[in-house]
């Protein structure tokens, strides 16, 4: 078993969160009536993809009938409709879409992790549990070879600065604002990119457009080729 295997395992028994843990597994139990016949994941769900990615993508927390149901980040919701397509039309994905932890996806010279591992009402954890997550987060980035972090979101470039600071080096004052395509070279010589989340309230209001995430992508194969 490999050293990210291994933490993975201690990510998947984490109970650290009551309130958490108490959601997640409702959410498990109840089920959504679309999913009724599924046996869901219901426990915190660790990252996935090339473990000799150059390409770190740092999500929010899992969806409550997305990877809390499959088990897999981003696997069976629309946000990862959005952004499986968008990853397989920038050459890090083999298919441009997940409905489950079986269906053949591979992600090449691509990795994804998360600030938060388990499934939080509203879409929302608390920043007391994201601390609690953040040394999973550390130890995971540790063991991947990434030079370009790929924040979804205010909460995934912070989650990403934060750790930087912890594990790199201090980080200029004020830090780095997020922003659809921000860019910031990270201490340790990584390169920290930015883009809205693929969430479904940005992908259907336009916020976020397929031309918009592939711009991101475009910048973000550019850096890893420098």
């Amino acid at each position: 078993m490999t050293k990210l295997e291994q933490l993975h395992q201690e990510m998947v028994a984490c109970r650290a969160c009551p309130r958490l843990v108490e959601w997640r597994e409702e959410v498990a139990r109840v089920k959504r009536r679309a999913y009724r016949d599924w046996d869901y994941w219901g426990k915190p769900v660790p990252g996935f993809g090339d473990p000799k990615a150059r390409l770190i993508i740092v999500g929010l927390a899992p969806a409550a009938h997305g990877a809390n149901r499959t088990g897999r980040m981003f696997t069976g919701d629309r946000s990862g409709d959005f952004l499986f397509a968008g990853l397989h039309r920038a050459g890090f994905a083999n298919q441009s879409h997940s409905e489950r932890r079986d269906d053949g996806l591979k992600l090449t010279d691509a990795f994804i992790v998360a600030a938060g591992r388990c499934a939080p009402p509203d879409n929302k954890p608390l920043p007391e549990e994201l601390a609690r997550c953040a040394p999973f987060l550390d130890r995971e980035m540790a063991l991947l070879p990434g030079r370009v972090l790929l924040a979804l979101g205010a909460i995934g470039w912070n989650a990403a600065l934060a750790s930087a600071a912890r594990t790199g080096g201090p980080l200029p004052t004020p830090r780095p604002a997020f922003g659809h395509g921000a860019e910031f070279r990270l201490p340790d010589g990584r390169w920290l990119v930015g883009s809205y989340h693929v969430s479904q309230q940005n992908t259907q209001t336009g916020r976020l457009t397929p031309a918009m995430f592939d711009a991101v992508m475009k910048r973000v194969r550019a850096l890893l080729e420098t």
